[in-house]
């Protein structure tokens, strides 16, 4: 299975993997517009691989296969703050 992975100009880490090269006919029109223009980052045979740097291969796969299209977003960011609170808590 082949699929495209393009970058968000507007949202840093954001990807959006489709089927086809420059294809975007699956991809909601709100989805585009939020997105911005997308850049082609690469092209992945995901039948090679086993593993995606930070999404799950499967449910890529499956949103491909489903809608035709897959967006991933950026990691949610860490609120060392909170964990420390939490640490010191749990340690009272």
């Amino acid at each position: 299975m082949l699929c495209v992975v393009y970058k968000s100009l507007k949202k840093e880490q954001t990807y959006l993997y489709i089927e086809r090269r420059d294809d975007f006919s699956n991809v909601p029109e709100a989805l585009l517009a939020t997105f911005g223009t997308p850049q082609l980052v690469t092209l992945i045979d995901l039948n090679k691989r086993t593993s995606l740097a930070q999404a799950d291969l499967s449910k890529v796969k499956a949103a491909l296969t489903e809608q035709g299209y897959y967006l991933q977003l950026p990691p949610p960011p860490e609120d060392l703050l909170a964990e420390h609170k939490a640490l010191l808590q749990s340690k009272s």
